[in-house]
């Protein structure tokens, strides 16, 4: 007797199901190159591209870990205060000379990883709803970040810790050496492992997935501590390119990780989507976002474009469940 959340498409089928709209995104980012390479000559220089994959970094840690929380059909605003509050934290551990380097790496991802675990708690335990919750996380993880600096940049850090944000190897800066590391751990996970495939379950029909014998609030548990630990590594990585750890940093992160996801072909209302077309979203927000500043469009441009994309995406997405 089948479970009844095998009814669903197992997610091997979603990702198949999700070919022509991936498909459409690699259409629509050689489309938009193209143009921009035509009206911006430097858009194509080897030294922009770099740049454009090191700005989409940050964003696609991001993406990567809030695809694990959309996927339960949860949501996650807290994720730029967490970058604040991570960055400030590993910061304060980066002075030159009195810890190795994997400390202040590890004690910014771990305050993700807590304040992510926390979110979750209060989700699955408290029975509150995502939005209210993260919203309460974004408001006291800022408030946090403040705290621990007094109010002040953290700075004097170690060149070691800042080589992280800056350094490169085999021609490819470290930032996107770390987001193709957990890109390519996280779509495993989600594929091959069988906590993966019930982050599926749980997003396309909780009570069937209950009934199944899947332990949903384990599951929304993991979704939301992965997405925290997500938000730690960005903050660690923001922290070392920028030298300083910045209590009022990260602000709009979380819409923009968001928009990348649902871009990507994951949907607001969980059970389909996958870590490639977050990757190919978070490409395509970071390419159009560059070609702006290229082209010298003014911020608040870049803002109106940047809110015309999300309710965009978001249209399509219900668009296409009907």
């Amino acid at each position: 007797m089948k479970r009844p959340w095998h009814r669903k498409e197992p997610p091997a089928r979603t990702g198949a199901r999700r070919l022509p709209a991936q498909f459409g995104l690699v259409l629509a980012l050689l489309v938009i190159g193209g143009a921009l390479a035509l009206a911006a000559p430097g858009f194509l220089t080897p030294n922009n591209l770099v740049i454009v994959v090191r700005q989409i970094s940050i964003n696609g840690i991001l993406a990567v870990g809030v695809t694990f929380v959309l996927l339960t059909g949860g949501v996650d605003l807290s994720l730029g205060s967490l970058v604040a509050l991570s960055g400030v934290v590993a910061a304060s551990f980066a002075h030159p000379g009195e810890w190795p380097l994997f400390v202040p790496m590890l004690m910014g991802v771990l305050t993700g990883m807590a304040a992510g675990a926390v979110n979750g708690l209060v989700v699955t335990r408290g029975r509150v709803a995502p939005f209210i919750v993260t919203l309460g996380m974004m408001t006291a993880a800022r408030g946090l970040a403040l705290l621990w600096s007094g109010g002040r940049p953290v700075s004097n850090l170690s060149p070691e810790f800042a080589r992280l944000g800056s350094g490169s190897w085999l021609g490819i800066p470290l930032p996107v050496w770390a987001l193709i590391a957990v890109a390519a751990a996280s779509g495993v996970f989600l594929r091959h492992f069988r906590w993966g495939r019930h982050l599926y379950a749980v997003g396309g029909n909780e009570e069937a997935a209950r009934a199944s014998g899947i332990h949903v609030g384990g599951i929304k548990l993991l979704a939301y501590t992965v997405c925290g630990a997500m938000a730690g590594l960005a903050g660690v990585v923001l922290a070392a390119r920028i030298t300083t750890g910045q209590p009022n940093a990260g602000v709009g992160y979380e819409l923009d990780a968001i928009a990348a996801v649902v871009i990507g072909g994951t949907s607001l209302s969980g059970g389909v989507g996958g870590v490639s077309g977050t990757l190919l979203g978070a490409l395509l927000m970071g390419v159009i976002n560059n070609g702006l500043d290229l082209l010298d469009v003014s911020s608040y441009y870049q803002q109106i474009v940047k809110g015309a994309i999300i309710v965009g995406a978001v249209w399509l997405d219900r668009r296409g469940k009907h």
